[in-house]
């Protein structure tokens, strides 16, 4: 008898359906086909096992198991339950009439309890995406699953709960959850806020300008000046994800196994700040079966890279093109996935070994050379991709011990939505031509800059001024000019005026010829 049950596989950010085809005929033993990897294997044993603890008869004949399409590598535990499912409804054992109906998909423990598997957002897609009535998983996943609606999320806690169910001896209520209303509960629901900082009143303008233009971001400073606690809530004052860009990110955190047990959306942006040792694929993504890695879980979000120099050359080099092409592609032998990354990317730095290089009290002990020989692992195309780079002070006493109450995210957050939404407009008409669509004014190539960020004989000739006396190179020149687009916008102005230029220039520490002695 052939009983077919249908199960997923992720390739990228998007699922397929595979369909598991069991027969049984006169032999011996069990025969998985269809490119299984060494875990799809081993569920013989996990299958079997379970099989006879809830009661049931493994087939001592020749079962045949084939995994389609079977030209296309399976991975992974969560095929256990649906190659059960179809071993029960090959040998007669259960009602086999709707398992076509429905994905399948959980790992067996050996007593026939289900454990929790990844990707199973993309895989509901799909499903809802291909007709089928229903989803069957376990029971922790259910909740991931659910935000896709007019699809039936039926989460079972064992493998004897979907027999019955299947038999018709068990009635599951499907999981209904209202995604919006979820959505607007948790949105902007941020532990760091920007009230808590005192003083920094600079930096806390740079990060700013830097939400409100998408702009990414470096900060040099000494040891303790709050560098890291700024870029931590750098997230608070961003835009509110639209529900389209969580159930994006959200793909992408169920496909690498970030989701937290019983969770459902993402709401707020990703915050992702990986360690100095990380290495390149770790940052990137890939593998033999290629997994998002950390610029597309900061996807919609931040990437905060603390101390950049001491991060390996090569896993600061491959940032380069995810950042110009908003994307990471993943290119194997027999597979070639493209994985969205775009983000916005915080630096923090110290200015040189011993970190107190233009501090105000504190001494440098660094050696003639040394500074600059620091900052040179930092390349300079690295740094081209970098709009803003601040000097951080440390906070003084007065400033520590103040009463003043600071500006909260959410006072922030209403000024960068309301120049975000001036880009909006801009753009909208540009968006509308083919080409990759551009949201903020840091996506702008360099025709379109000439185009909207025209100044003033005025402007051309303090800017020209600028780079003369202080040494700016020649890439500086255009990210000034978005950077001023982005004050203008702030500040509701449709002209970049000489103070818009002014602030800017300001903000290119690192360009400056002498800067690093």
């Amino acid at each position: 008898m052939l009983a077919k049950t249908y199960g997923s596989a992720v390739q990228g950010v998007n699922a397929f359906i595979v369909t598991i085809e069991v027969t049984i005929n006169k032999g011996t033993l069990l025969f998985i086909v269809g490119l299984p990897d060494n875990a799809v294997k081993e569920s013989q044993q996990r299958v079997e096992a379970a099989i006879k603890h809830l009661g049931y008869d493994m087939p001592r004949q020749k079962v045949v198991v084939n995994l389609a399409p079977a030209d296309v590598r399976k991975e992974g535990s969560a095929y256990d339950l649906p190659i059960a499912l179809g071993i029960l409804g090959a040998s007669g054992q259960m009602n086999s009439e709707k398992l076509s109906e429905y994905v399948i998909m959980g790992e067996l423990a050996l007593d026939g309890m289900l454990r929790p598997v990844k990707g199973v957002l993309p895989i509901a897609i799909e499903a809802r995406k291909k007709g089928f009535k229903g989803f069957i998983l376990p029971k922790e996943n259910e909740t991931e699953a659910a935000i896709v609606n007019n699809l039936d999320v039926i989460g079972v806690e064992n493998m004897k709960q979907a027999i019955d169910f299947f038999d018709g001896k068990l009635k599951i209520e499907p999981l209904r959850i209202n995604t919006r209303e979820i959505f607007q509960q948790n949105t902007n629901t941020y532990e760091a806020d920007f009230a808590d900082v005192q003083g920094q009143e600079n930096i806390k303008r740079a990060m700013e300008i830097a939400a409100a233009g998408g702009h990414n971001i470096i900060m040099i400073g000494p040891p303790g000046a709050g560098k890291t606690m700024l870029a931590k809530r750098l997230p608070s004052i961003l835009p509110p994800l639209t529900l389209h860009e969580a159930l994006e990110t959200t793909k992408i955190h169920s496909v690498a196994g970030k989701l937290a047990a019983r969770s459902s959306l993402i709401a707020n942006r990703p915050f992702r700040a990986p360690h100095h040792t990380i290495s390149d694929v770790a940052l990137v993504g890939g593998g033999g079966f290629p997994q998002p890695g950390e610029i597309s879980l900061a996807h919609n979000g931040v990437l905060f890279l603390d101390e950049l120099p001491e991060f390996k050359r090569t896993v600061l080099e491959v940032l380069r093109q995810p950042l110009e092409e908003r994307r990471v592609t993943i290119s194997r032998a027999k597979v070639s996935i493209d994985f969205p990354a775009n983000f916005m990317l915080i630096a923090s730095m110290n200015p040189c070994p011993c970190g107190y290089y233009n501090h105000p009290e504190k001494e440098c002990v660094c050696a003639p050379g040394v500074v600059q020989r620091y900052l040179n692992k930092v390349s300079g195309p690295l740094l081209d991709r970098i709009d803003l780079h601040i000097e951080v002070t440390p906070v003084t006493f007065d400033e520590m011990t103040a009463n003043r109450k600071s500006e909260s995210s959410s006072q922030i957050r209403s000024r960068v939505v309301a120049a975000r939404n001036i880009q909006t407009e801009r753009f909208k008409k540009l968006n509308n031509n083919g080409a990759s669509p551009i949201y903020c004014n840091a996506m702008m190539p360099s025709q379109m800059v000439k185009e909207i960020c025209v100044i003033s004989e005025a402007g051309k000739k303090l800017l020209k001024t600028a780079m003369e006396k202080l040494g700016l190179s020649a890439r500086a020149y255009d990210r000034i000019l978005k950077v001023s687009r982005t004050i203008a916008d702030l500040n509701q102005s449709e002209d970049i005026k000489i103070e818009h230029l002014a602030e800017a220039i300001q903000y290119r520490s690192l360009d400056r010829e002498g800067w690093a002695g």
